[in-house]
């Protein structure tokens, strides 16, 4: 008998790499399709973390780490959130993961009770909610408008607060909207959270150095809630490593020791090798981030002209990221022939087998009227995807 636990039965499968897959098997049986649907720099790790990287298998750095991370890992991202920061942290206050994805989910592991709420602002990456589920916790979200940016104020986050608030989880810059949060905006949120002293922040920062607005800003910048927040961070975006697997949460010191305990029973310490090239990646030449950087803001500003000229689609000029997220229910209600689009996952799987693009519908990021695609590739496939999508969408009467 096939008896799953009511745990994994409460969770949804990942929609991004749902979409990836089905791109997958389509390339597979030959046809040209453009893969918009995954959230991952098409650029290669910089030469010299691939370096890093070959020194320690020399070196043989092919043991056990400790659970946490190489304390010489821990001392660069002390370092690298003192120099691009402004923000003081001990060793001790730092753990290293198998990706930022894992740091997220220790720190809802280790924070939410059965029954308790975290407040999830809408839209919202896929695995937040699933998260709290699997925790056996309850997510609350809150709707951020494309008119407002996509970005929750000071009175929405106030009116969904109650007394089983744990947690709220903030991720700027944002996937799926690539929306910033200014210092001031930050503030604000923070004075409301102040007055509600057991809920945490759990910060996604991992795309912090993709910003098209000026520097980054942290909700951990501000000194009277700095020990109510979890930063999480990792090397996958900036530097090109999302194979590499490291993340890392940097928090007051109880809540990274009851992560060290969680993590020392599930998984233990990240690959040793990735480690020592993460190690690099924080302490070495930044130039590599910033020419990917100027790479992706060129591509956002080409991608934002081309879906501009797109008939139906409502498009905001996304601040971070590499993601832009239109509206697109003008669309729901219109058919191909006997191909009806009732949502933006019937319109994204339509892109995908009519237009040969692959996007990701919004209903998983609890935004139904919108949809994501990612322009972490080359000029030639945005130019050419937009072209596609443009032509398949005026098939729809």
């Amino acid at each position: 008998m096939e008896n799953l636990s009511d745990r994994l039965n409460r969770l949804a499968p990942s929609a991004t790499l749902a979409m990836s897959q089905k791109s997958s098997e389509l390339k597979a049986q030959g046809v040209d399709v453009i893969n918009m649907s995954v959230g991952e720099p098409d650029f290669n790790t910089p030469d010299h973390i691939k370096e890093a990287a070959k020194k320690a298998i020399d070196e043989n750095w092919s043991r056990y780490s400790p659970v946490p991370g190489y304390p010489e890992l821990k001392n660069a991202i002390v370092a690298k959130l003192k120099n691009e920061n402004g923000l003081d942290y001990k060793p001790s206050q730092i753990l290293c993961s198998n990706g930022a994805k894992q740091s997220v989910c220790n720190a809802i592991m280790a924070l939410v009770n059965a029954g308790d709420e975290v407040i999830i602002p809408a839209p919202y990456w896929v695995s937040y909610p699933q998260m709290v589920l699997l925790a056996e916790g309850t997510p609350v979200f809150v709707e951020a408008k494309i008119e407002a940016n996509f970005k929750i104020t000071p009175e929405q986050l106030e009116k969904a607060i109650t007394p089983k608030t744990r947690a709220l989880i903030l991720c700027s810059p944002s996937n799926p909207t690539g929306s910033v949060y200014s210092k001031a905006e930050l503030e604000a949120l923070k004075n409301v959270l102040l007055k509600h002293e057991r809920v945490i922040v759990i910060a996604d920062e991992i795309y912090e150095h993709i910003n098209y607005v000026g520097r980054h800003a942290s909700m951990a910048e501000f000194a009277d809630i700095k020990d109510r927040v979890v930063i999480i961070n990792g090397v996958s975006k900036a530097y090109a490593m999302t194979g590499w697997r490291i993340g890392f949460i940097a928090a007051a010191e109880w809540i990274v020791k009851g992560c060290n305990k969680l993590q020392g029973q599930y998984t233990s310490g990240p690959c040793s090798v990735s480690q020592k090239a993460a190690e690099v990646a924080f302490a070495g030449d930044q130039t590599c981030v910033e020419t990917m950087r100027q790479a992706f803001e060129r591509r956002k500003n080409l991608i934002v002209k081309l879906a501009k000229e797109i008939p139906g689609l409502e498009v905001n000029d996304p601040e971070g990221a590499f993601y832009l997220f239109p509206k697109c229910s003008s669309y729901f209600g219109k058919a191909d022939g006997d191909r009806r689009i009732n949502n933006s996952t019937d319109l994204a799987m339509y892109l995908l087998e009519v237009g040969h693009v692959a996007t990701v519908g919004g209903d998983a990021f609890g935004s139904p009227e919108c949809f994501r695609f990612s322009y972490a590739t080359s000029d030639e496939n945005i130019i050419e995807a937009m072209k596609r999508i443009k032509e398949t969408l005026a098939r729809l009467k």
